[in-house]
């Protein structure tokens, strides 16, 4: 992995300087109002969104192997910094708070920097899709049950998913009619220009209308809660005040913050990487979001990670290479030096429209609807355990964060991956074959979807559509016996190994036990068309000859019924 920096900036070009500078000023005007959303969700000051959103942007810059990933806080991982930080800080110490919040975001970058150091980009796999997109989907729904609150103008519960909405609907009759109008509306807005004008910076277009509103007609005097006072200026360096036992305590934390904020900021990588024709090194971007992490917790910011929305802005914007980040961080600055008195008067309801509005998409029901389809349809039949274990798999995500909080829920996430990941290999699609012609060298199919062709008459051919592992070695061992005691006048098993990429000592001695068990039954077992690998293995395992012979194809096994002892091919 090259360690040279700056790798998006290669072959600049001159005519890229215009849209590089127009994306960058687009990002910051929905920058600055995110990041002040996202460090409610986080529960720092809103201005610490901003500290984290500079250091981050130019140190992706420079680390980074994306030109469009825009790196800054966002809502998943700023829920995450919550759920974590309430186990470890004292209650209602906000000064401890925040100086452990910073703390993650340095715990979460010394991760993703050793991780990136031993090339482990690999990871992001052992989080599923729909185990991801489950986890995602609660926790906008854990987001979205927070501001509302804030949207009501009533006080906030605690608790998990459901207990904050049945405090909520206790405290209705509580709402406060200017706080309801102002969310209302401004979230009403936000859907509208998203909708209809996606290109129109609504957040910053909301949030200046809500801060002119205020302004105008002092609607503060009349009850409605603004943001307050944000610190102008730039943020304390160096390193929190925190102790040993707070470290050890953020470490899994840290991990676990980062393993989502990879797979988020991977995903849109790659995504604007594969529009515009390059290509994204795994590792690299661990490197560079530890990089940025480390960055804002040196800055008295709060953990950070790619962001899809922001990315897709960047790119709708025409952004050619990280210039458009690093404009935006220079934006962002000056707005910490200048401009922060001018959100104190933003209105919290709006506030939580912003972030409403920014998670409400991430509730993705649709892509439940499909999993579900799936596991419904004709896959379910042939494909059961895989089938159901998808859907099933984003179901508990969602009800794990729902019910135990965002860090239980992702930590039940990245079980049930590992558990499908096991269910799957364990329980491999075993299909019977035939041969489409009575020619030699037919293709053989699956007669479960081709009913009109049949095996030759003493022959089952199946096909194991999967590694052969110690995880699945008894599974197939069992179905083939079965299948097997299910034909008459039977004397030859072949395995077609064309869909088997690999095999261990466990599933190598299992073919030999299988042998002698089709024996017994009058059968003898052979083995086809097997790649390289497995060839490799098999020869290694069987010194005395017990394994079944191999043959370079179905029809040459087929052929040695007649003289059953010849030497293996």
């Amino acid at each position: 992995m090259s360690l040279d920096l700056a790798v998006s900036f290669r072959g600049y070009r001159r005519a890229w300087l215009r849209p590089d500078l127009i994306a960058g000023l687009t990002v910051w005007a929905v920058l600055v109002p995110e990041s002040l959303a996202y460090a409610t969700i986080a529960g720092v000051d809103p201005v610490v969104g901003l500290y984290a959103a500079v250091p981050s942007l130019v140190l992706y810059a420079l680390i980074g192997s994306s030109r469009h990933l825009v790196v800054a806080p966002m809502s998943a991982t700023a829920a995450l910094s919550a759920g974590v930080i309430a186990t470890v800080a004292p209650s209602g110490d906000h000064g401890a708070y925040l100086a452990l919040s910073t703390a993650l975001a340095l715990a979460t970058g010394i991760a993703a920097v050793v991780a990136g150091a031993l090339r482990l980009g690999f990871l992001a796999g052992f989080i599923s899709e729909p185990v991801l997109k489950g986890f995602i989907i609660g926790l906008a729904l854990t987001i979205i049950v927070g501001q509302l609150p804030s949207l009501f103008g009533v006080d906030k519960g605690s608790g998990n998913f459901f207990e904050k909405l049945w405090d909520l609907v206790r405290h209705l009759g509580d709402t406060e009619p200017l706080a309801l109008a102002v969310g209302a509306v401004s979230l009403v807005t936000l859907l509208l220009l998203r909708r209809f004008l996606p290109l129109v910076p609504g957040s910053l277009l909301v949030a200046m209308a809500g801060i002119g509103v205020v302004a105008m007609f002092g609607l503060d005097d009349h009850g409605l809660e603004i943001v307050g006072h944000i610190d102008s200026g730039l943020p304390q360096l160096g390193l929190p005040a925190i102790t040993a036992s707070d470290v050890s305590a953020l470490l899994a934390g840290g991990v676990g913050v980062m393993l989502v904020g990879f797979s988020e900021g991977l995903g849109a990588a790659k995504t604007y990487a594969a529009k515009a024709g390059y290509d994204i090194d795994p590792n690299r971007e661990l490197l560079g979001l530890g990089v940025a992490n480390l960055g804002t917790g040196m800055a008295s910011g709060m953990v950070v990670n790619g962001s899809l929305s922001k990315t897709a802005v960047n790119g709708a914007a025409g952004a050619k290479s990280q210039l458009s980040t690093v404009t935006t961080a220079v934006l962002t600055l000056l707005t910490l030096l200048f401009l922060t008195g001018l959100f104190e008067n933003l209105p919290e309801a709006c506030l939580a429209a912003i972030v409403i509005a920014a998670v409400i998409e991430l509730v993705d029901v649709a892509s439940l609807r499909r999993l579900w389809r799936f596991r419904a349809g004709s896959v379910a039949k042939t494909y059961s355990l895989t089938a159901r274990a998808d859907f099933s798999a984003a179901v508990a995500t969602v009800a794990g964060v729902l019910v135990f909080d965002t860090l239980p829920g992702l930590a039940i996430g990245i079980a049930v991956s590992l558990v499908l990941l096991l269910a799957r290999t364990s329980d491999p699609h075993l299909a019977q074959l035939a041969p489409t012609d009575t020619a030699q060298h037919a293709p053989w199919v699956d007669i479960s979807r081709n009913p009109d062709f049949a095996a030759p008459p003493g022959v089952l051919v199946i096909r194991v559509e999967g590694p052969l592992v110690f995880a699945n070695a008894d599974h197939v061992r069992s179905a083939v016996r079965e299948l097997a005691r299910d034909h008459d006048a039977l004397d030859l098993v072949v395995l077609d190994g064309r869909t088997t990429p690999s095999i261990d000592i466990t599933a190598a001695e299992m073919l030999a036990q299988l042998r002698t068990d089709l024996r017994r039954m009058g059968a003898d077992l052979a083995l086809a068309a097997n790649i390289g690998q497995v060839r490799d293995v098999l020869a290694k395992a069987d010194p005395e000859g017990a394994e079944p012979r191999m043959f370079p194809s179905i029809d040459a096994a087929i052929a040695s019924r007649a003289s059953p002892d010849r030497d293996r091919e």
